[in-house]
Formats: structure tokens, sequence, C-alpha cells
């Protein structure tokens, strides 16, 4: 990658065309109308009770957990919410976890794997809330707990990426069987903003970083991300939730099944692989 004079990296003649679709999707995927993770559990569920609370600091809104009956089966559901009008967003902290989040995530899974319930997760954060209190709390050390013990959980384990994927605060909810995208939906190790402000100290170059990243659901599906792009509705998804949430019921019902034929043994295995060739470019 080229710099100037003054250090700043340059953008390559005749990039400018290719972001501009990845940038459209991330403006989708951020949509004010987009459905959030509870909308879609309104949805595609029965009877879905929620668990709070870490059992160390507190409950986290961000992280909405519990079971619900799904085509005839007890799932537990492990989602990312965000709000939608300002009270919800402040309540939601902006869809942003704190480490009481991820532990109490962790607390449901390894509930569900201990009586051999399946795993859903809905992603849909910016990125793992960067405050004070929450390093003091030991954001990094829940996330990284999560990453680990969530390879082990002998149980299927379903992600689904339904808007916009940020970071390790997707990633901590993100290590499944299966990792499906909704079509409109972006999953990146960084904000386009930050990387354009990181490379250029200028995010008004956002757009161009935004290609670079390759965030798309098609660029991740190339590159062996992800298992399978979920379509939606022309327009988007915040144009006909119940078609989108029609869709999704019927793949996430799929992978369920053809993950219930393996024993807990196989699934993690399965899921170990699956991780550990993810990068590996070479024979």
């Amino acid at each position: 990658m080229k710099v100037d004079a003054e250090g700043k990296t340059l953008i390559p003649e005749g990039a400018a065309a290719e972001p501009n679709a990845a940038w459209r999707r991330v403006l989708l995927a951020r949509h004010p109308k987009r459905p959030h993770s509870l909308d879609y559990i309104e949805r595609i569920c029965k009877d879905f009770h929620e668990i709070h609370g870490d059992r160390q600091y507190g409950d986290d809104p961000a992280i909405v957990t519990g079971f619900a009956d799904f085509e005839g089966r007890q799932v537990l559901f492990v989602m990312e919410q965000k709000g939608r009008t300002t009270k919800e967003k402040v309540h939601r902290n902006f869809g942003m976890p704190k480490p009481e989040g991820y532990r109490k995530a962790l607390r449901a899974m390894q509930m569900a794997a201990k009586f051999g319930r399946p795993i859903v997760t809905f992603l849909d954060t910016a990125g793992a809330y960067p405050g004070i209190d929450a390093e003091e709390r030991g954001q990094a050390e829940a996330i990284a707990r999560n990453l680990r013990e969530m390879a082990r959980l002998p149980v299927p384990v379903v992600v689904v990426c339904i808007s916009e994927g940020g970071s390790g605060g997707a990633l901590a909810l993100g290590v499944g069987n299966v990792v499906l995208m909704l079509e409109n939906a972006v999953y990146s190790v960084i904000s386009p903003e930050n990387c354009a402000n990181i490379l250029f100290r200028d995010t008004g170059r956002a757009e161009w970083a935004a290609g670079a990243l390759k965030l798309t659901a098609e660029d991740l599906n190339v590159l062996g991300l992800i298992d399978e792009i979920i379509p939606e509705p022309p327009g988007g998804a915040q144009d006909d939730w119940d078609t989108t949430a029609a869709t999704l019921r019927q793949r996430l019902s799929r992978h369920l099944e053809e993950l219930s034929h393996f024993t807990g043994d196989q699934l993690v295995a399965l899921r170990y692989g699956k991780f550990r060739r993810m990068g590996n470019f070479f024979a």
C-alpha cells in the first residue's frame, strides 16, 4: 500500500467504484428501521423465556438470552440487541455489550449444553463497549473466555449475523458450527470509519475503507468465513420484516435439523476444524 510524503496511506487509483456497493450495505445494515433480534424472536418462536444476569455483577440489556420453542424443539437464543427509541438505545447501551453481558451469555450457553439444547446466536453490534468501567470488569477476558468455551460446547451452535457484526464484540458470540449472514449484513474486524481514521486520519474516507475491508456477505462467503447468505426482500429487511423472518426461520430449521444428527464430540471437532481452516491459504 502506497503512502504520501506525510505518511498517509493513498487510495489506489480506480478504487472508488467498487467500495460504493460495500458502503451501501453498511448503510442498509445500520438502517434505523431494520429489524433487531427481538423483532425476529417475536416472529419465529413461541414461549420465549428470558434469562437475566451473570451471577457475578449484574444484567446487561445489550445481550438478551432465553429459551424458546422453535419449530417444536427447545432452543437457546443468545442475541445482541439494539434499541429503537432514544430511551431504548440508552437502555441497551446502543447494542454494545459489557463484560457481564458476555458472562451472562456464557452462563446460558453452558446451561443449554448441560441439558442438550441447541444454541442460536444473533450478531448485531458495532462492537463491545470500550468504556473504562467495562475494561475494569474484564472486557477482554470475558470475550476471550467466550471464544474458548463456545469452541467446546457439545451441542449444535448456529450463528446469524443479522445486521452489523463488529469485531470481537460480535465474534464473542460467533463461534458456531454454521455461520449465516443476512444479505445486507456486514461483518468486520473494524468499522469503516475507524479503519479510515487509522489509515488516513480521515473518517470521510470510510466509503473506500468499506470496500477494502471485504465486509459484505458475498465477500465473506467467497473467503469461506461464512457458510450461507440468507436473502432479504428487495430493498432490504427493513421493508418487510415478516418475509425476512420467514426466510430466517426456514434456514435455521434446516441447519438445526442437519446438526442434530452429530454427536457432541463430532460437533466440537467440526467447529474446531472450521475455525482452524480460516485464513489458511496454503496446502
